[in-house]
């Protein structure tokens, strides 16, 4: 089985772009996320989905092509050697992603689906299942108790923030303790929460200039993770830049974040 990446004093984190765009923008955003968290001595998943499958509008970008999209992951772990973290829509997509992938990532609006957690808990390999817009703190507690009972003991929650009126999110950072309850690894999306989805326009808003905010506020509630997807120019990616950071951002972001832990840790 794939267990997860060992964690220090320091939270760990899960970046990367959306989607994969190519290989070579993949590979330098890895490349610089790397550097950064080498520097910092924070453990590190390289995250991108390989296809997106939900979409606002039919026209959105999904991907380059499945495979070329795993071959490029492939290519990041054996050049760069870290874990990397992929979603997965089907039962299917399972024990294929799982060739490449170290961590297969349920999306929240799938957080439900038995057959899907099932078929992800049967890999072997971690499972993270991020919490539905729907769903409260204490009911993920189920979708834990699937993988489990499926008989894998690796799996990680995400909060991904709560509807909030039709186009809006909230986090309530109460639920951090309740999901670390069930005894997993708790991590904080803190780009996705920003979202601003159902916008008439077909392309989800969302608000980046808060990212420091909630990011600060997930390492001083005792998040153990944090989940941030970033890329170099967010207004030419091709998915979700409406709430990415700016990779120039990331070093100077998780500097202060962990001082922040530190902090926390010396009370």
């Amino acid at each position: 089985m794939t267990e997860p990446i060992e964690k220090n004093n320091n939270f760990f984190l899960i970046a990367g772009p959306c989607v994969v765009e190519g290989e070579e923008i993949t590979l330098r955003i890895a490349r610089e996320i790397k550097e950064i968290c080498g520097e910092l001595n924070i453990p590190f998943y390289f995250k991108a989905s390989y296809r997106k499958a939900n979409r606002s509008s039919l026209k959105s970008f999904t991907g380059i092509g499945d495979k070329e999209a795993l071959a490029v992951l492939q290519k990041v772990k054996d050049e760069l050697d870290f874990p990397v973290v992929t979603d997965i829509h089907s039962d299917e997509e399972a024990a294929w992603a799982a060739q490449t992938a170290d961590v297969l990532q349920i999306p929240a609006f799938l957080c439900r689906q038995t057959s899907l957690l099932v078929a992800a808990a049967k890999t072997g390999k971690t499972v993270n299942i991020k919490k539905g817009q729907f769903m409260s703190p204490e009911a993920m507690g189920n979708a834990v108790e699937k993988v489990r009972e499926a008989g894998n003991p690796h799996v990680m929650l995400t909060e991904r923030g709560t509807t909030f009126g039709y186009q809006d999110l909230v986090v309530d950072f109460r639920g951090v303790k309740a999901m670390q309850a069930f005894g997993c690894p708790v991590v904080l999306d803190c780009t996705h929460s920003l979202q601003q989805p159902n916008q008439p326009s077909g392309v989800t808003g969302g608000r980046p200039d808060l990212i420091e905010t909630i990011a600060r506020a997930g390492v001083a509630t005792g998040f153990d993770g944090l989940f941030m997807e970033t890329h170099p120019d967010p207004s030419k990616a091709l998915s979700d830049g409406a709430n990415m950071l700016p990779l120039n951002q990331l070093r100077p972001l998780l500097t202060t974040l962990i001082r922040i832990r530190k902090a926390i840790l010396d009370l």
